[in-house]
């Protein structure tokens, strides 16, 4: 059975090797690179099934990296690893498209939970079932196919990160119902949270900006004031 691959990328030796040997000892296969250059040198043969990324690092930092390799089609889930752990820290890294965040220090064991779960939320995006038996659903131009995980735009597909996905799958299998930020977040399973968190209000952002003519004046992910979000398929009329 072939070995999932994980790359870690820190400035930091001592955590490259922790990680490394911790997550080898799980069973993944793990490449280090200690910047962005050694990164794109790896990523130059291969992607991982999942990266592991430094914010703090020298030359060019951690989210200038999740940012430029987001922007890439089909790259794999990220996880964020910073020192800085404030709300507002933990937001940027979601904006720039994160996948999850981890703050440092932290324990092996809680980064592997982070990367199963992460990895479990992606994994139904390479086995599509027939077309025949395919869970499709409609709002104004838009086709959201549950099976192969994909969204389009009549014929153009729109590319998500895994987070953006599963936020909307959840949307759409619970249409025309007001649903709570508490509730939300605890079906985005992996994330840790506080009563404050607010990181939920980042992705969906995030989404709103890629299937909304207007994100500021949304007609589909609608605010419910005091209560979350409000999932309306045909839209404003």
């Amino acid at each position: 059975m072939e070995k999932d691959t994980v790359y870690v990328t820190d400035d930091d030796p001592g955590i490259r090797e922790l990680v490394a040997e911790y997550l080898t000892s799980q069973g993944y296969e793990v490449e280090t690179a200690e910047d962005a250059h050694a990164l794109d040198t790896l990523l130059a043969t291969r992607l991982p099934d999942l990266l592991v990324l430094d914010w703090m690092m020298p030359g060019e930092d951690g989210l200038s990296v999740a940012r430029r390799l987001r922007a890439q089609p089909g790259f794999p889930p990220i996880i964020m690893l910073s020192a800085k752990g404030e709300d507002i820290d933990r937001i940027i890294g979601l904006e720039v498209g994160a996948d999850d965040y981890l703050p440092k220090p932290f324990n092996p064991r809680e980064l592997l939970a982070r990367i199963r779960a992460v990895m479990r939320r992606q994994s139904g995006a390479t086995a599509p079932a027939p077309a025949e038996t395919a869970k499709r659903f409609q709002f104004g131009p838009f086709s959201v196919n549950l099976d192969s995980r994909t969204l389009n735009r009549d014929s153009d597909e729109i590319m998500l990160t895994t987070g953006e996905y599963e936020l909307l799958e959840i949307f759409v299998t619970h249409a025309n119902r007001a649903l709570s930020r508490d509730w939300l977040m605890d079906q985005l399973r992996g994330f840790e949270r506080d009563p404050f968190d607010r990181s939920i209000d980042v992705r969906v952002n995030r989404l709103r900006k890629k299937i909304e003519e207007d994100p500021s004046n949304p007609a589909y992910i609608r605010t419910q004031r005091g209560q979350g979000y409000l999932f309306v398929p045909l839209g404003k009329g």
